[in-house]
């Protein structure tokens, strides 16, 4: 992976995480007994859970061939983006941002079986749908 992969990931991971860690700071600082606070608790939850998972998959190993390693960092970034579409499906309430969490994941899970079907990955079978 070259210094400027390398760079755009060390930022993106941090950016994460301190959006992480002000959403986590933002829900402690509310009433804990209501059950707004609640929701929000389980998507923040959530919601770090996703990012946790996507930048540990974004951190593969380099293997020489720059395809199979473009693909091996976006499907994790793009695994991520469906997870917290999902969160924001289970939790959110405005329309407009479920319609687009909608589009997110639809759009995503296509995108991550055209890479896979690019560099000849068997498992092109997108992920199951939960809710």
């Amino acid at each position: 992976m070259n210094a400027a992969i390398r760079l755009v990931l060390r930022a993106t991971v941090s950016g994460a995480a301190v959006l992480s860690m002000a959403g986590l700071c933002a829900a402690s600082s509310g009433d804990a007994g209501s059950s707004r606070d609640s929701e929000e608790a389980s998507f923040l939850s959530e919601n770090d859970a996703a990012m946790t998972k996507m930048m540990a998959g974004m951190a593969a190993r380099p293997t020489g061939d720059i395809d199979r390693d473009f693909v091996a960092t976006m499907i994790p970034h793009h695994q991520g983006a469906i997870d917290m579409a999902k969160a924001e499906l289970r939790h959110g309430h405005n329309e407009q941002l479920r319609r687009i969490a909608q589009e997110i994941v639809v759009e995503q899970q296509q995108e991550i079986v055209a890479m896979r079907l690019a560099v000849h990955d068997s498992n092109t079978a997108p992920a199951p749908m939960s809710r």
